[in-house]
């Protein structure tokens, strides 16, 4: 009788490209629908706004980030998910730095959200535009 052969180990599937392209960036985002891009856009534009309107279109810019990440390209998903970090993380440190007002140190608090808040969109939108996925959506930096 002879002995069965040991299975094969299946091979394993090639590393993502580390490096990709300007033109494979540029072409991979035309595939993206248009209103999809305009919309991530717009988003952004929302977080850059919150600090002038008090945190009034942060509200709106969560309520329409919330629920994109069905049938969101891999792309687009990861610039949804930094959206709604950002906009969760901030809600909650302005609810934090209004708490801390009573011992002055909310002003300190709020002052770095906004900077925090604006720097995020303005990253954000650079990475957009420049046909980029935001590499790690769910860390408080940029």
């Amino acid at each position: 009788m002879r002995e069965p052969e040991p299975p094969t180990p299946e091979p394993e599937p090639e590393p993502a490209p580390v490096f990709v392209s300007r033109a494979e960036r540029r072409r991979a985002l035309d595939e993206e629908p248009k209103d999809r891009l305009t919309w991530a856009l717009t988003i952004y534009a929302l977080i850059l706004f919150a600090v002038p309107t008090l945190g009034f279109s942060a509200v709106l810019g969560l309520l329409a980030v919330t629920g994109r990440t069905v049938n969101a390209s891999p792309f687009l998903l990861s610039h949804y998910v930094y959206q709604q970090r950002t906009l969760w993380t901030a809600a909650i440190a302005a609810l934090v730095g209004l708490i801390l007002i009573v011992v002055n140190l909310g002003i300190f608090v709020l002052f770095l959200l906004a900077v925090w808040t604006i720097a995020r969109g303005a990253a954000g939108i650079w990475r957009l535009k420049n046909a980029q996925p935001i590499s790690n959506p769910r860390t408080w930096f940029f």
